[in-house]
């Protein structure tokens, strides 16, 4: 009954990762994060899961498996949102470095929420983490809730728990540096005289959809609230400002065209 964790020789996977340094891409200056941003050919050509025979649309399913179980655990923990989607990019960029094959992918979403509830300075005890994450895995067995009370079992899951941070550590390189298109994107809305409310509740949903992709491996976070913005404006047939000195989208540092291809880009998958 215990969650399989890597074998023992995820170091050679994520010293042999092609996103290790990718294409020689370097971090200049204040970048911080930069290596982190890909193109869909590069993400989807270079995954470690397809060497191991997961295809295309397995990934894509594993992924937003792992984001659902994220989704749910946080709610369990009682953590924000944007923990929550600390969490799940986390668990995007260790599967970028690292294969489905070789690592459970609800371990390795139980050790990144973990972190997470760190990194936003909403940290959960180890326990409730250990106790809640077995449950929510084991949730179709009755005796589920008896077993991870047993210490032998609470202190094995504790323990692969422990090597599953440490491994996530190094594989994301010690970087948890993210941010999300939240601040932006309410940011933005608040300055429109129209729909506020509405517009911002469509958006921000848009925001947690494309959570499930791996957009936030693709677009930095002020680009990805540009695109939702679009979105939910075109979903609620409202006009945006798009007059005077400075339309809407020219705060993101986009162009009309990069927003309608983004915004197919998004829900085509």
């Amino acid at each position: 009954d215990i969650m399989q964790t890597s074998d023992s020789s995820h170091h050679g996977i994520v010293e042999n990762s092609p996103y290790t340094t990718p294409y020689d891409r370097r971090v200049e200056g204040d970048q911080l994060g930069a290596s982190w941003y890909f193109s869909r050919k590069e993400i989807e050509e270079n995954s470690l899961s397809r060497r191991d025979g997961i295809d295309l649309k397995k990934e894509s399913y594993l992924r937003k498996s792992y984001c659902t179980f994220l989704q749910d655990f946080g709610m369990r923990l009682k953590v924000p949102q944007v923990t929550i989607a600390t969490a799940i990019v986390f668990c995007h960029r260790f599967f970028l470095r690292q294969s489905h094959a070789k690592n459970d992918r609800q371990t390795i979403a139980t050790v990144c929420m973990f972190l997470a509830g760190k990194v936003e300075e909403t940290p959960r005890p180890l326990k409730d983490v250990v106790l809640i994450s077995y449950e929510i895995i084991h949730k179709k067995d009755p005796a589920a809730v008896a077993r991870i009370k047993q210490k032998e079992v609470y202190e094995q899951q504790k323990e692969l728990l422990l090597i599953g941070e440490r491994l996530v550590l190094v594989t994301l390189g010690f970087d948890m540096n993210v941010h999300h298109p939240y601040k932006p994107l309410v940011e933005a809305i608040k300055k429109f005289k129209v729909a506020q409310n509405a517009l911002a509740q469509v958006a921000w949903n848009f925001v947690n959809d494309g959570l499930r992709t791996s957009l936030c491996l693709q677009f930095k976070p002020h680009h990805i609230a540009a695109g939702a913005i679009f979105l939910a404006a075109k979903f609620l047939k409202v006009k945006l400002p798009a007059d005077g000195e400075k339309v809407w989208w020219q705060e993101f540092d986009v162009t009309p065209r990069q927003l309608e291809g983004w915004s197919l880009d998004t829900y085509a998958y």
